[in-house]
């Protein structure tokens, strides 16, 4: 067995440290461990969690990728689009694409007996994904669209059916206008209510037949406005997405969610950047009381010092015995640590404790994500850093003389 190792182990587990003076900086030294697992781990799980829920919610409600016309602006219409397209209904040359589903947009104005309000009809097919969608929703179910028949059911936003006081199984009014500039109204029933907390959709987004957009534009069944993909990890937005680019014909333009929404993704960047910050103070704490604990052990066993050196150890082997002895003092922190962190974590992620402004952060729970590689990369990481860093108060160890050292009162 390594000396070191073994005579650090002896000397960390041993009874004498429990009632001299370097006790209280131990305790102190763990305690400080201790919190900084603890806000490591809250702040990286919370972080991550937030930017996966918002990735999540922008990409799942409006397709991960969209592809459409590339005479399109950024008109709230849809432009004609032939649904015969070599990627749909599977994109094959981009395997991460695992859903395609075609859609149009029709802007209208909803209008009551109380107030009206300007919506955007979002048409989908029989090829929706509404599986996806029920995470959404809050009320009610999402309209069975078929292929054959044209439904007149419809979802709303819980803020455009508060604002209307429109309710599930109510009914209402909405008017379009074709290109000929003549108005034309249909009559839609509420089936289903959802709420987004993502104000871009939550305004203006109402959900139905792909059919009624159709009709309206005089497009037969097989044009449609545009399409939406959907990949196997939201994470890999941006690379499938390329790949799309690709694969696609010259006049199609295809775009991913983060980019659709820049200015919210940037926002979500930030998560990334207080993260690295939080947690290198963090890292930074424990470093120097660590640092302290060291030099306060070193000082308190200078005899010691003295008599292995006088015995033949070298000073390598001293310094080394004093890190080990430093990182065995830092694993009840970590253990507590990760206990306390992981406890906390957990509580938040069953029972959703601490609720968030949506308006402001786009989600009203805050989220928690469990990645246990980047857990163990955060302790092993700790400990790692931690050892090197202690090298350089170790060299005080060179300094001491055995003779100076056995005679040190």
């Amino acid at each position: 067995m390594n000396f070191s190792w073994w005579f650090s182990k002896k000397i960390a587990l041993g009874k004498n440290t429990k009632n001299n003076l370097s006790s209280i900086i131990i305790r102190i030294g763990q305690v400080a461990v201790a919190l900084g697992i603890i806000v490591s781990l809250v702040t990286i799980s919370t972080g991550v969690g937030a930017r996966k829920a918002i990735k999540s919610k922008l990409a799942d409600f409006n397709g991960h990728i969209t592809i459409r016309n590339y005479n399109s602006n950024n008109s709230l219409n849809s432009d004609s689009l032939s649904l015969k397209q070599a990627f749909y209904p599977t994109f094959k040359n981009v395997p991460d694409v695992v859903h395609v589903q075609a859609i149009a947009n029709k802007s209208g104005v909803i209008r009551t007996a109380e107030n009206f309000s300007g919506v955007v009809f979002k048409g989908v097919g029989t090829d929706y994904d509404s599986v996806r969608f029920e995470n959404f929703l809050v009320k009610g179910h999402f309209p069975r669209v078929n292929k054959d028949s044209m439904t007149d059911d419809v979802v709303l936003s819980k803020k455009i059916a508060d604002e209307l006081k429109l309710d599930v199984d109510s009914s209402f009014v909405m008017y379009f206008i074709r290109e000929d500039s003549n108005p034309v109204y249909r009559r839609f029933n509420v089936r289903g209510i959802y709420k987004s907390d993502i104000k871009n959709f939550d305004d203006i987004v109402m959900l139905g037949d792909i059919k009624h957009v159709q009709n309206l534009n005089k497009w037969d069944s097989t044009t449609v406005g545009g399409f939406e993909l959907f990949v196997k990890d939201v994470e890999d937005i941006e690379t499938a997405a390329a790949q799309v680019a690709q694969n696609i014909p010259y006049n199609l333009f295809s775009e991913s969610a983060t980019s659709s929404f820049a200015q919210i993704n940037e926002w979500i960047t930030i998560f990334d950047k207080n993260i690295v910050i939080i947690v290198v103070i963090m890292l930074f704490v424990v470093i120097i009381n660590m640092v302290m604990v060291l030099l306060i052990l070193i000082l308190e066993r200078t005899q010691s010092i003295g008599l292995l050196k006088a015995f033949g150890a070298t000073n390598w082997k001293v310094r080394t015995l004093f890190i080990n002895y430093a990182i065995f003092i830092m694993f009840p922190g970590l253990v507590a640590g990760n206990v306390i962190g992981l406890g906390l974590l957990l509580i938040q992620k069953y029972f959703k404790i601490i609720k968030l402004p949506a308006e402001n952060y786009y989600i009203s729970v805050a989220p928690v994500y469990l990645d246990f590689g980047t857990i163990a990369l955060l302790n092993i990481g700790a400990i790692i850093i931690c050892a090197i860093v202690l090298l350089l108060p170790s060299y005080m160890i060179a300094k001491i003389t055995p003779s100076k050292a056995i005679n040190f009162r």
